[in-house]
């Protein structure tokens, strides 16, 4: 029986929220998509105690975020045990250069432009989606503990 694949959504933007949703459910790669409007939130649901119903298989993370940017995500991600090992996808509309830099030296597995076109834009993520949750062989639960 397979198992329930799950994405952490974390994107601010109402519209990409949307496209992103609307491009996964197109591709019938993940069972669920939780969506997280700021970084404070996807810290909450990632690293409170007892907040976190299930580990997703994948992280969807935009740069520019109220409260707490992306970067920021990432590099506590990266600093807890239960998260280290967990793939992340930088998926933004930035065009800079340090950004992508960054956001591999923090432990980004991947870093996307966003397209702009809504076809492009919905290939990307399904995409992404087909890479990361059926092609990926991530590591078990157990090896961000060892």
């Amino acid at each position: 029986m397979p198992t329930e694949k799950m994405i952490l959504l974390v994107e601010d933007n109402p519209d990409d929220v949307e496209l992103t949703l609307r491009a996964l459910q197109g591709s019938n790669v993940a069972n669920r998509v939780t969506v997280a409007r700021d970084g404070v939130e996807a810290l909450d649901y990632l690293l409170i105690p007892g907040k976190l119903p299930r580990t997703p298989e994948l992280v969807l993370l935009d740069l520019k975020l109220p409260r707490l940017d992306g970067l920021e995500v990432l590099r506590r991600m990266r600093a807890d045990e239960r998260t280290r090992l967990l793939p992340v996808v930088v998926l933004t509309s930035s065009t800079e250069e340090e950004d992508m830099v960054k956001s591999y030296s923090l432990g980004a597995n991947s870093y996307v432009r966003k397209p702009v076109n809504f076809a492009e834009f919905a290939n990307a993520v399904h995409q992404l989606g087909l890479y990361w949750l059926v092609l990926n062989l991530a590591p078990p639960p157990a090896a961000a503990h060892a």
